[in-house]
């Protein structure tokens, strides 16, 4: 049977009508809740009784393809299949007062750090790169997947004040008026030094237990089947995670600078397997993570990295959180989409994987297959 047929014989369709509207209301703003933050805010938004008939109206939702897009309806899925709004709606998954207290630190160190000299030399530097349309920076990051900076010879030299090393290797962009343009890596320049938190924005430090990197790496590839390697990467990239396409029974892939001391490596795994545990590189089809690919580029990051904030300080780590966060904030900007559920469920499960192996996945049933 199509989910969308699957209504409740007592459904109240009024009342499922709203709520669908509602819910349609909040994806429009490129939102992606978890269970616990959807109810809240159906809670304001309708009213206690949302809670009667939200199962039916995600139904509806995902059984209507002109109601929702397919990123819209991938995401509403999960909750169904992962019986999280039973959970919330016994109130076991509300986040702690910790996980708030913990990123509302991170934010207002974020915030400070803004003031300061370094920053403001950090944002200068940034500033003097060109805005590249969205299908460029995909085409550079096709043919360079850990570029951070790039620009034409032109732009180094004239905005910079860099030059080409010898032999350096180009990557194509389309360009009005041009067939193509060539625009090169920052790594393909030399010239005068760079802003001390381009190059040390990934170093973490402190007493910790060094295991925790064996365990959570353990765990990340025998259990949920994501592919970690250590390369040398560009200076300004700590590594990156994206999809294990062609690479046997991997999910997802991970690559992370050779470079880094064991500290580093771990605050950087935790960044980017939160990417993947945030959902943030699209859903898993097991159900091992949700589907959360509709945010911005802004709250992506700042989920991602609160939690390695939280995750590294838990474990004694101290790093560039703060600074990190600062690129993404405006100065008195309030946060938006962003889900501290979803960042403390992810802090969790990562800290579980550094203290032991964990048990395999149990399976799912998939509402998608009308079961």
């Amino acid at each position: 049977m199509n989910p969308g047929e699957q209504l409740s014989l007592f459904s109240d369709i009024p009342l499922v009508d709203k709520v669908v509207q509602t819910i349609q209301n909040l994806l429009s703003q490129h939102a992606q809740p978890s269970a616990w933050e959807l109810l809240q805010y159906l809670d304001q938004n309708v009213g206690p009784k949302a809670r009667w008939v939200v199962n039916d109206a995600i139904r509806k939702l995902i059984g209507e393809s002109k109601l929702t897009t397919s990123a819209s309806r991938s995401f509403l899925l999960d909750p169904l299949e992962s019986e999280d709004f039973s959970e919330a709606l016994c109130g076991r998954v509300q986040p702690g007062r910790e996980i708030k207290s913990s990123i509302e630190e991170l934010l207002s160190q974020s915030k400070i750090y803004q003031s300061s000299a370094s920053f403001q030399e950090m944002i200068s530097f940034m500033a003097n790169f060109r805005d590249y349309a969205p299908f460029n920076n995909m085409l550079v990051r096709i043919q360079n997947p850990n570029c951070s900076f790039y620009a034409t010879q032109k732009d180094w030299e004239k905005r910079f004040n860099r030059k080409l090393k010898e032999d350096p290797h180009p990557m194509l962009i389309l360009a009005p008026m041009h067939p193509v343009l060539l625009v090169y890596d920052l790594d393909q320049t030399e010239g005068p030094p760079l802003p001390q938190e381009i190059q040390n924005f990934a170093k973490f430090g402190g007493q910790w237990d060094a295991s925790r990197l064996d365990k959570t790496l353990m765990n990340a590839s025998n259990r949920d089947r994501i592919r970690i390697g250590f390369k040398t990467l560009s200076s300004t990239s700590a590594g990156f995670a994206t999809l294990a396409l062609g690479q046997g029974e991997a999910k997802m892939r991970i690559v992370i600078h050779k470079e880094l001391d064991d500290a580093s490596r771990y605050g950087v795994l935790c960044h980017e397997l939160a990417h993947i545990y945030l959902g943030h590189l699209g859903g898993d089809k097991d159900g091992w993570w949700p589907s959360r690919g509709n945010l911005s580029l802004r709250a992506i990051e700042i989920e991602a990295e609160a939690v390695a904030y939280i995750v590294t300080r838990r474990a004694g780590l101290s790093g560039a959180s703060p600074r990190y966060i600062s690129r993404y904030l405006n100065k008195d900007e309030v946060l938006q989409n962003v889900s501290l559920d979803q960042i403390a469920k992810v802090s969790g499960r990562l800290e579980e994987m550094a203290a032991r192996r964990l048990p395999r996945h149990r399976v799912r049933k998939k509402i998608r297959e009308g079961s």
